[in-house]
């Protein structure tokens, strides 16, 4: 019977004998003289780094709306008015800074926080109370512009199924 380390050192033997037979035989650098590689195929032409128009759309589509737009001057936004001063009365009990006249005649329209509104009278029961304009004498409801605006249900509804 032959013994099991017999195997492991033939083995060995074995590897040693291939890695020097690779070296005798594998191409040495050193050995052999550099010689410069000549290109079969000739070099491509480099592209250019400057910077191509782009061939697409440069210009607008012509359109009526966009002919109609650029021969038309634009008009600026009208200055805002004048904010009212405060009277002399009773301090307001209602903050009007985010509320505006929804009237289509009055200057104010649209302007917040412009001291145009006043709290008038009482809610009548409701949670809501009318608001007049001084400037055009028109009223407008508190929850104007609101999403309590034209609701019949109770305000603490509205909340609680917004908040579910």
């Amino acid at each position: 019977m032959v013994p099991p380390l017999f195997f492991s050192q033939l083995g060995l033997v074995a590897l040693v004998c291939v890695f020097l037979m690779l070296c005798w035989l594998w191409p040495n650098a050193a050995a052999s003289p550099h010689q410069p590689i000549v290109p079969t195929t000739p070099s491509r032409r480099k592209r250019s780094k400057e910077p191509q128009p782009f061939a697409g759309l440069t210009q607008r589509p012509p359109c009526a709306l966009c002919e109609r737009e650029a021969t038309q001057a634009h008009e600026p936004p009208p200055a805002p008015p004048e904010p009212m001063p405060p009277t002399h009365r009773r301090p307001r009990t209602l903050d009007t800074s985010q509320h505006f006249c929804p009237q289509g005649g009055c200057r104010y329209r649209g302007w917040l926080g412009r001291g145009n509104l006043r709290a008038n009278g009482h809610p009548h029961g409701g949670p809501w109370r009318p608001c007049q304009c001084t400037a055009c004498e028109g009223y407008v409801p508190e929850h104007h512009g609101t999403i309590f605006h034209g609701k019949q249900v109770a305000v603490e509804r509205i909340v609680h199924v917004r908040a579910c």
